[in-house]
């Protein structure tokens, strides 16, 4: 069995993207690595090519950014196209996985090798939001997602590629692998993330008021979130680490919680609750 991991990245640099740590949290179970590099107006080139591992391909590809949205599943399954890999797997460049879940993974896709009746195997999803000792459970945060798929031809990244389909337009057949994908997207500084809106407005996927574009972006009260009490991918230690709002966030929780069995534990885990209204931003 052989796994190819697979990602799209454009001007990872200029929006603080930690691609390298993304591709790095699974790089290690995996027999190659796919990156779609799109043209960009910083080093992403160059931030690529420091990984300098021998499993790691580039392809350089100018994005279509006419195509809104959509030109992000486009520029995917063009990084499908090139993996030859059993499994594909794919990450965005902020997501991870932690390095304590690369054998379960590993277990979970030999097992279902040889099972076509499995397509994917689905993640549960922790969404960290401003700090990254808070995650997202309101509505419009989507909980699970596939991210490991058979590499057969008849399956393809769809929409905005959060997501993919079987080409014949039957339904994907998933098993839960068990474990959880760390997104780390909105985990920036408030300046930062300006940015990103306004560049994610540029593509079409938000639309952004006068103040909104010239605004740093506030992340409100914190509190309105579950704490998360667990460990973060080995990966994301410099990032946590030099994150101002994260670490006064972390004193707040201690505090509030020095009490709670999972803060002691330090146990990876998320609330079953689920909160179908969205929980103003």
């Amino acid at each position: 069995m052989k796994v190819s991991g697979f990602t799209i990245v454009r001007n990872a640099v200029k929006y603080n993207y930690p691609v390298v740590e993304s591709i790095k949290s699974i790089l290690p179970i995996c027999d190659e690595f796919i990156v779609n590099v799109g043209d960009s107006e910083d080093e992403t080139l160059s931030l690529i090519r420091s990984l300098n591992s021998p499993k790691v391909r580039m392809i350089q590809r100018r994005w279509d950014m006419s195509r809104r949205p959509e030109v992000l599943s486009i520029e995917t399954n063009q990084a499908l196209k090139e993996c030859k890999g059993d499994w594909a797997f794919y990450l965005q460049s902020d997501e991870m996985i932690h390095e304590d879940d690369l054998p379960k993974l590993k277990k979970c896709m030999t097992r279902y090798w040889q099972d076509a009746s499995v397509d994917a195997l689905r993640f549960r999803w922790l969404h960290f939001y401003g700090s990254f000792w808070r995650y997202r459970i309101d509505a419009g945060w989507y909980q699970k997602q596939d991210r490991i798929i058979r590499n057969n031809g008849k399956i393809e990244s769809c929409g905005d590629a959060f997501s993919f389909r079987r080409v014949d337009g039957k339904p994907l057949r998933s098993k839960a692998s068990g474990c959880f994908l760390y997104h780390y997207g909105w985990v920036q500084p408030g300046e930062v993330m300006r940015q990103r809106r306004r560049n994610a407005e540029s593509i079409g996927f938000v639309k952004l008021d006068a103040q909104e574009k010239e605004e740093s972006y506030s992340f409100g009260d914190l509190n309105r979130f579950p704490a998360y009490f667990g460990s973060h991918p080995k990966v994301m230690k410099e990032y946590i680490a030099g994150h101002a709002l994260s670490s006064e966030d972390e004193k707040t929780i201690n505090r509030k919680y020095w009490f709670h069995p999972a803060k002691i534990l330090k146990l990876r885990f998320k609330t079953s609750k689920r909160i179908k209204e969205k929980i103003s931003d």
